[in-house]
């Protein structure tokens, strides 16, 4: 996210070298990063952080209880350690952190306001809580998990022991999961949703931009759905 004045990272899974190139590809400098935000510390999304966060390049944002979870070693980062379900303020932005039900020590979800936007990002959660709904709740752009098809994964090449933790209350939201909170409690002022993490193995773009697209008609929202496929890089938003 970022405004004329401030530039927020949410999570480094990608590698410095991949990060930049993609911040590059739409014009942004990474040399301009104010901070980095980490939801968890699995692999995927803390793989390039210590590369982006050496000597302080970068601040890094992470709960007190994930932060000894990630091998800092020699990298002397500047690392401000926050409570889950507490807020801070980084330039112009203010960020509002939420406890997410995942298999992941001390995972958090986002929000962030500025000039009276308010996005919301929860990836990586089992299933959708009250509490998030609230957090959620007021969001003109949202970013949302539709991480896979339950018929898909069942039939799919996982272990059945990973399949049961990804269809676990700690594991990852179904499209199913995905479209019932779109269908009960997405706010309507809610301009644009953005669904993302999808399982290459137990998902498709197609399926999901369709069950979604059926659960906005449902409740008859105007908000526009962006589907973001594995591997390939979204469009920049304007808000």
């Amino acid at each position: 996210m970022g405004t004329s004045q401030t530039r927020v990272l949410i999570d480094a899974g990608l590698s410095r070298k991949e990060t930049f190139a993609r911040l590059r590809a739409i014009g942004e400098e990474p040399e301009r990063l104010d901070a980095i935000l980490v939801t968890h510390e699995h692999t995927d999304h803390v793989c390039g952080l210590l590369p982006l966060a050496r000597k302080g390049r970068v601040p890094v944002y992470i709960t007190s209880i994930t932060a000894p979870t990630i091998g800092w070693e020699d990298c002397q980062p500047d690392v401000r350690q926050f409570q889950a379900g507490t807020g801070f303020t980084i330039g112009d932005i203010i960020v509002e952190s939420f406890t997410i039900p995942h298999d992941a020590i001390d995972p958090v979800g986002y929000t962030l306001r500025t000039g009276g936007v308010k996005i919301g990002v929860a990836t990586d959660l089992g299933y959708m809580p009250d509490s998030i709904r609230w957090h959620l709740r007021g969001s003109e752009f949202v970013v949302l998990e539709s991480n896979h098809d339950i018929e898909m994964l069942k039939v799919g090449p996982y272990p059945w022991s990973v399949k049961q933790r990804v269809m676990g209350r700690r594991g990852h939201l179904s499209n199913d999961l995905a479209c019932e909170f779109i269908a009960e409690s997405l706010d309507s002022t809610t301009g644009i949703l953005v669904l993302g993490h999808l399982s290459e193995q137990n998902n498709h773009p197609e399926i999901v931009r369709l069950v979604a697209s059926q659960a906005l008609d449902h409740r008859g929202l105007k908000t526009r759905l962006v589907v973001v496929e594995p591997r390939r890089q979204s469009e920049v938003f304007e808000l």
